[in-house]
């Protein structure tokens, strides 16, 4: 996924005028008109039009595969907040990567999703019929909060929370849903959610990479000066470990167990009498 992530990026900044400037302006004032005249339709046959059916789509109805995202997915004031609260991650996201990128993160989200409704009605032999960005628009999300992940947003107007926050609550809920239908036996449900979002792991694979690499580099240090601090213990005091409350040592007593407590701050060393009964160590 890096190496794919990395011929996006170069795609992007070799063809810059391949993308759509103020791409999510076009997609909340469609969004918009949409919910108008929806207002004005009693039949329902404009959402039914733009809906992403699979079994039409197989019917050669492939402008559904990108039209469903024209559907709202809320109706009155939430769709107002909703479509404002969209289009600043969309116009956030585009500043940052340039108008190439983000319709590239856009377009492929939208097109991963319908894939993935398609998917499942042959796997799961399910028409699950698709309407609203739900899944593009929680793309969005994920990207900003991976972004700029200490931002502060108001639920309610009210409750700031952090970003990062919300996104490892949503997450969850992804989680949790691909194991639901797992369990159900349902596998083409348990990779709607998975496929939909694979632009996000691809866009962000050398993210995810480069933090793994570090997360990996900081505890292979902690390792490494541990056994130097227990090797240089046993050279100048003739021991491994020792009870910092009883003073017993491995060598004295081979058979008594030691462990080194994991809430205390630095390595402090106890036997098993005292390992659970202790004053933890703050400095």
């Amino acid at each position: 996924m890096k190496k794919l992530s990395n011929a996006i990026d170069r795609f992007c900044a070799l063809h810059p005028r391949l993308g759509v400037p103020g791409l999510m302006r076009y997609i909340v004032i469609a969004n918009a008109a949409v919910y108008i005249l929806s207002l004005f339709d009693r039949s329902g046959m404009l959402y039914q039009v733009l809906l992403m059916d699979p079994q039409a789509v197989l019917h050669g109805q492939i402008w559904r595969l990108v039209s469903y995202v024209l559907i709202p997915s809320s109706n009155g004031f939430w769709l107002i907040i909703s479509l404002m609260f969209y289009y600043w991650l969309g116009e956030s996201l585009e500043r940052l990567w340039g108008s190439a990128k983000f319709t590239v993160y856009y377009l492929s989200g939208t097109l991963l999703s319908a894939l993935a409704v398609l998917l499942v009605y042959f796997i799961d032999k399910i028409p699950v019929p698709l309407g609203g960005a739900g899944y593009v628009n929680t793309a969005l999300f994920m990207a900003y909060a991976l972004t700029y992940p200490d931002a502060m947003v108001r639920i309610y107007f009210i409750l700031p929370v952090k970003m990062k926050w919300l996104a490892i609550l949503e997450a969850a809920l992804y989680v949790f849903s691909v194991i639901s239908a797992a369990v159900a036996g349902l596998w083409g449900m348990a990779l709607l959610p998975i496929i939909a979002m694979l632009n996000l792991f691809v866009f962000f694979s050398p993210d995810f990479s480069r933090r793994a690499d570090q997360f990996q580099a900081r505890h292979r240090s902690e390792a490494v000066q541990f056994r130097k601090a227990v090797k240089e213990q046993k050279r100048q005091r003739g021991y491994n470990h020792k009870c910092e409350i009883c003073g017993r040592t491995d060598t004295d007593f081979p058979d008594l167990q030691f462990r080194y407590c994991s809430k205390c701050t630095g390595y402090h060393c106890f036997c098993e009498e005292h390992i659970f009964n202790h004053i933890h160590h703050t400095e």
